[in-house]
């Protein structure tokens, strides 16, 4: 199919020259004189790509392209402003308004050509990765479905340090920890997973034992996918075996930053730092305020500290008003200042 062109252009000369071109190129061209014709023909016919004079009576090119960006229909057609040498000052309101390219009067056919072509290829890669990316969440979910869901109530373990793994889990919904047990009892965490995360592909990967224990710290529900359905997805598929080498770097990231944590800042910073993660992980990101449910064993877990210890800068942190209490709820009274809180 040809490729459709609409120019809005109120200069009659311009107009028809560049239409001219654009007809003899191969492409489906459509005119108008003003901004309101240009605004209806592109709503009736849906071009591939609009060219636009600025200057024009009744409806100038900006309100073109505003009222274009507004409708569902049109705001993603690729938009191109004509302009003369003395408006270009005024390029750059056109840009921030959602402009693709522009072309400077007067203007050969190299220049027009170039300017079209390159909007088209542009919109083609676009769509490529659009496609690409709905195309990995499709083998995602197709892997998922394979699975089977389960409800798991609070406080449950899911695997155990040296088992066999079994399965990938998913988690549709709940909360749940990773973390290793020392001989003497206790717990340090590395990991918090919350609703669509994966979590047991490491040892999968390894091809080992589990190197840690899961367990619950909300009832959830996991999907456990086997093991075979995983590794045929790991192998067969790139978008898969893609997804789980960026969750395994980031995985190492983590627990480096852990590492440093433990070894350079003081506990005050790392509990603040521990309130902090579980606060991103299953808080409202976009207040400053927030209120999360773990126990003061878990924190200490997280911490990699004794339990009496985190009472203690707990009931700090509250009567310097970072934090309340409710039961067995924290409520974090100012993200940023417990960002802030020195060494």
């Amino acid at each position: 199919m040809k490729k459709k062109v609409l120019v809005i252009e109120d200069n009659n000369d311009i107009r028809e020259s560049t239409a001219e071109l654009l007809v003899l190129a191969g492409y489906e061209t459509f005119t108008a004189k003003h901004g309101k014709d240009g605004v209806d023909l592109a709503i009736r016919h849906l071009p591939d790509i609009i060219l636009c004079d600025i200057m024009m009576p009744e409806l100038d090119g900006y309100g073109v392209l505003y009222l274009l960006n507004k409708n569902p229909a049109t705001a993603n057609i690729p938009f191109i402003f004509i302009t003369a040498k003395t408006e270009r000052a005024d390029m750059r309101k056109g840009m921030e308004m959602g402009a693709d390219d522009y072309l400077t009067k007067p203007f050969d056919d190299i220049e027009l050509f170039k300017a079209i072509e390159s909007r088209f290829k542009k919109k083609q890669e676009s769509s490529y990765f659009k496609g690409n990316a709905t195309a990995d969440e499709s083998m995602l979910d197709e892997l998922i479905q394979k699975g089977k869901s389960k409800f798991i109530p609070n406080k449950q373990i899911i695997y155990v340090e040296g088992d066999e793994p079994t399965h990938l889990f998913y988690l549709l919904n709940g909360q749940v920890k990773v973390y290793k047990c020392h001989k003497d009892g206790r717990e340090l965490s590395s990991h918090l997973y919350q609703a669509g995360d994966f979590f047991g592909y490491e040892s999968l990967c390894n091809g080992e034992t589990y190197a840690d224990n899961a367990a619950t710290l909300a009832q959830s529900n996991i999907v456990q996918i086997n093991k075979a359905d995983f590794m045929e997805y790991l192998f067969n598929h790139q978008t898969v075996s893609k997804k789980f080498i960026s969750l395994l770097s980031a995985n190492v990231r983590d627990q480096g930053k852990q590492l440093l944590q433990m070894a350079y800042f003081s506990v005050r910073k790392r509990v603040a730092e521990a309130l902090l993660q579980v606060a991103v992980k299953f808080g409202d990101q976009k207040l400053d305020s927030c209120t999360i449910k773990i126990s003061r064993d878990d924190l200490a877990a997280l911490v990699g500290t004794a339990s009496e210890t985190i009472s203690r800068m707990l009931a700090d942190f509250k009567d310097e008003k970072l934090i309340d209490k409710t039961g067995n709820a924290i409520n974090i009274l100012s993200i940023q200042k417990l960002k802030n809180i020195k060494q």
